[in-house]
């Protein structure tokens, strides 16, 4: 006899709260936290607190518009890795470089 499970039908549903993605309600999160943790007790926590997170939610939420899932992520990545980028052969860039500076002897 045939083993039989139920499945969700929605196997790639997007993980979003309020319209955000979980790491951006992450970094509200933790900004909001550590606002008010050193700014909590000062006559500035309206505007720093409050109006910093509500402020960092917007461009959060509508710079992202229309942006591909952890659009924000991936370009922090690409931003982050080097100039040269290769096929997952660190020979081709160690090649690269010796073929682009001529001054370097082997």
């Amino acid at each position: 006899m045939l083993l039989v499970s139920k499945v969700p039908r929605a196997l790639d549903t997007k993980t979003r709260l309020f319209g955000f993605e979980l790491a951006d309600l992450l970094v509200i999160f933790l900004y909001l936290a550590m606002s008010n943790l050193i700014f909590g007790a000062t006559k500035a926590k309206f505007l720093i607190v409050w109006i910093g997170t509500i402020a960092l939610a917007a461009i959060l939420f509508f710079v992202k518009r229309n942006k591909p899932d952890h659009y924000l992520e991936h370009l922090g990545e690409f931003r982050r890795t080097p100039g040269i980028l290769s096929a997952g052969s660190p020979i081709l860039s160690i090649a690269l470089t010796f073929f682009l500076n001529p001054k370097i002897k082997i």
